[in-house]
C-alpha cells in the first residue's frame, strides 16, 4: 500500500550550476583585482567592490535576477562556496554602492579586463566587428548625472518609442567573437559619430596589428573615412543610399558578375540547386568632405548581388502592391459615402494607404469631385515604369573599403563583411540568455556600471564557448555528445550554460567537506573541456 508523503525539514542543498567555471574565468580575467584595485575600500569592510562585481557577473551568467533579488539568489546558489562571499552581504543597497563605486572607472576597467582576455587566451583582434543597440528603461531620468551616459529618447531597436534609452556598443574579434570592447553611450547620441573614438580605442587593444574594422552603415562617413585612413586603419561597410543611390545599382549588369563560393547558414542543408548565389563587380569611388579644402578619400565600391535578397525584395514588393490594390478599390467603392463624403477625406486615406503599403514612389493618383453628383472621385494608377527602375535594384547592394586588392579580392571582401553577423548573435546573448530588456535603475551612473558588467558576463559566456571549441577541435571533434535534447550538438554558450545549469552541492558543516552529486557524463566532458575541476572550491 502507498505510503503518504511526509513534510521535513528544508532541503541542505544549494544550486552549483557554472558558478566553478564561471569563478575560475573570473579569476584568469582578473575582474575583482581590476575592481579593487581602482575602488579601494576600508580594512574594516565585509566585502570589496571587487567581490561585488564580480557576484552580479555570476549572477548574470546562471540564474539573471533584479538587483533587489541578488541576495536571495545568493542564497539558494553556492556563492559561498565558489566565490568566498557571504550571500548575507549582497544587498540591494551594497550593490548600488558598488555600482556607483566603479562608474567612474568603467573605461579603464573594461580596457584591463580586455587587454587580459587577449593575453590569456591567445585572442586575435586584428579585425573587429563593430555595432550598437538600444536599450529601454522604465522611468524619466530627468537629472542625469554629468559624466555617465544620458538617458534619452531615440530610435529604440525594440520599437518601445515611449520610453528612454540608453545605447550600448560592443566590438568582437574576428577570432572566435569575442567581445573584448565594450561601452555604453547616450540614449540620442548618433551611431556615426562614435566610430572614431572606438576606432582608437580598438587600436589600442591590436596593439602593433593592422587593424581591420568591420561595421553597419553607420562606419561610413567622411570625418570617419578621412580619420581611418589617416590612422592606416582597414574597413569594410555597406554604403547607405546616401553614398550609392539607387540609380548606380539599377545599370549594373548581372552578366559581368563574378560567382563567390559562399553558402549561407540557412543554404547548408538545401540541395544546391536551392541555395541562394551570390556574386560581385568592383569598380572605385571617391568620398568628398563638407568643404573644398578637405582632400577626397579613395575607395573600393564592391557590388554584390544576392539571389536570396532579389527574391524576398521581389516577394515583398509584389505582397505590398497586391494589398495597396485592393484597399484602393475598397476606397473607390466607398467614394461619397459617409465615411469619404469629400475631396480631403479621400486625399487622407490615400496618403495613409501609400504610406502604410510604402507605395509612394509609384503611386499616382488625381482626385476630384464629380460636378453632377458633388461626390469625391479617385483614378489612380501604379507607374509600372518606377516600379520596373526599383526592381532592377533588387538583391544588389554595395561594400566600401579601403583593403588592398592586390591582397583581398572581392569576393574575399564579401567573406569578412559576412563575419559581421557574429557581433549579432552577440547581442542575442545580451538580451537572451544574460536577460537585459528592460531595465530600471536609481541613476544613469548605476546604468552604466550594470551595463559594463552586463558585458564582462558576454565576455565570459564568450570565452567559455570558444574554449569548448577548442577543446574539442584538439580532440577532432566538432559536437558534444548529448548536450542538446540528449544529442550531440555544437556547443553554444548558451547550450554549455544550460547544461552545467543542473549540478549541485551539499555543503560541508564543521569537518564534513561539501559533497556534489555525481555530474551527468555531458556535464563532465563540458568541465574537462573547460579545464574546471568543481571540487577545488575557494
Amino acid at each position: 500500500m502507498r505510503q503518504p508523503a511526509q513534510f521535513g525539514g528544508p532541503s541542505v542543498e544549494k544550486m552549483l550550476g557554472a558558478l566553478p567555471v564561471v569563478a575560475d574565468f573570473c579569476s584568469r580575467l582578473r575582474i575583482r583585482e581590476f575592481v579593487d584595485a581602482a575602488c579601494p575600500v576600508r580594512d574594516l569592510a565585509e566585502l570589496t567592490h571587487g567581490q561585488v562585481i564580480e557576484a552580479l557577473v555570476a549572477n548574470r551568467l546562471t540564474s539573471p535576477a533584479p538587483l533587489v533579488h541578488v541576495q536571495q539568489w545568493a542564497r539558494a546558489w553556492a556563492v559561498d562556496e565558489t566565490l568566498g562571499i557571504d550571500p548575507d552581504l549582497l544587498n540591494d543597497d551594497r550593490i548600488g554602492r558598488a555600482l556607483d563605486a566603479v562608474a567612474p572607472h568603467l573605461d579603464h576597467l573594461v580596457g584591463s579586463v580586455g587587454l587580459a582576455a587577449i593575453e590569456t587566451f591567445g585572442i586575435e583582434v586584428s579585425r573587429m566587428h563593430w555595432d550598437m543597440t538600444s536599450i529601454s528603461l522604465h522611468g524619466d531620468y530627468d537629472q542625469a548625472e554629468q559624466g555617465f551616459p544620458a538617458p534619452k529618447y531615440g530610435h529604440p531597436k525594440d520599437r518601445r518609442a515611449d520610453l528612454k534609452q540608453i545605447q550600448a556598443g560592443i566590438a568582437v574579434s574576428g577570432d572566435g567573437g569575442i567581445p573584448v570592447f565594450a561601452r555604453a553611450f547616450d540614449g540620442g547620441a548618433g551611431e556615426v559619430a562614435q566610430v572614431t573614438g572606438t576606432m582608437k580605442q580598438l587600436q589600442a587593444l591590436a596593439g602593433r596589428q593592422r587593424l581591420l574594422m568591420i561595421g553597419d552603415s553607420k562606419l561610413i562617413s567622411y570625418p570617419n573615412l578621412a580619420a581611418m585612413t589617416a590612422e592606416q586603419v582597414t574597413f569594410i561597410a555597406p554604403a547607405s543610399k546616401t553614398y550609392v543611390p539607387a540609380a548606380a545599382l539599377a545599370v549594373l549588369d548581372l552578366a559581368q558578375a563574378t560567382a563567390v563560393d559562399y553558402i549561407a547558414q540557412r543554404d547548408a542543408g538545401k540541395p544546391a540547386d536551392q541555395r541562394g548565389s551570390w556574386q560581385v563587380l568592383e569598380d572605385t569611388m571617391t568620398v568628398a568632405g563638407p568643404r573644398k579644402k578637405d582632400p577626397v578619400v579613395a575607395v573600393r565600391r564592391i557590388f554584390v548581388h544576392s539571389s536570396a535578397r532579389a527574391h524576398a525584395a521581389a516577394n515583398a514588393r509584389a505582397l505590398k502592391l497586391e494589398r495597396a490594390r485592393d484597399e484602393l478599390a475598397r476606397l473607390e467603392r466607398a467614394l461619397g459615402s459617409r465615411h469619404y463624403p469629400s475631396q480631403a477625406k479621400v486625399a487622407d486615406r490615400v496618403a495613409v494607404i501609400a504610406r502604410q503599403r510604402r507605395v509612394s514612389a509609384y503611386l499616382r493618383t488625381e482626385i476630384g469631385t464629380d460636378p453632377g453628383t458633388g461626390k469625391p472621385t479617385l483614378a489612380w494608377e501604379l507607374d509600372q515604369d518606377a516600379i520596373d527602375a526599383e526592381a532592377a535594384t533588387d538583391g544588389w547592394y554595395a561594400l566600401l573599403t579601403n583593403l588592398d586588392p592586390d591582397q583581398v579580392d572581392a569576393a574575399q571582401v564579401l567573406l569578412l563583411y559576412k563575419k559581421q553577423e557574429a557581433v549579432e548573435r552577440r547581442y542575442a546573448a545580451f538580451k537572451g540568455p544574460l536577460a537585459v530588456t528592460t531595465l530600471y535603475l536609481k541613476n544613469n551612473r548605476r546604468i552604466a556600471a550594470l551595463i559594463t558588467v552586463i558585458c564582462l558576463a558576454l565576455l565570459i559566456f564568450c570565452l567559455v564557448e570558444r574554449q569548448v571549441r577548442q577543446a574539442l577541435a584538439a580532440r577532432g571533434e566538432q559536437k558534444v555528445n548529448g548536450l542538446y535534447a540528449g544529442r550531440p550538438a555544437v556547443p553554444t554558450g548558451r547550450l554549455i550554460f544550460d547544461a552545467l545549469a543542473g549540478i549541485r552541492i551539499i555543503p560541508g558543516h564543521l569537518a564534513t567537506p561539501p559533497v556534489i552529486p555525481q555530474p551527468t557524463p555531458t556535464q563532465l566532458d563540458l568541465l574537462y573541456l573547460l579545464g574546471v575541476d568543481p571540487r577545488q572550491l575557494r
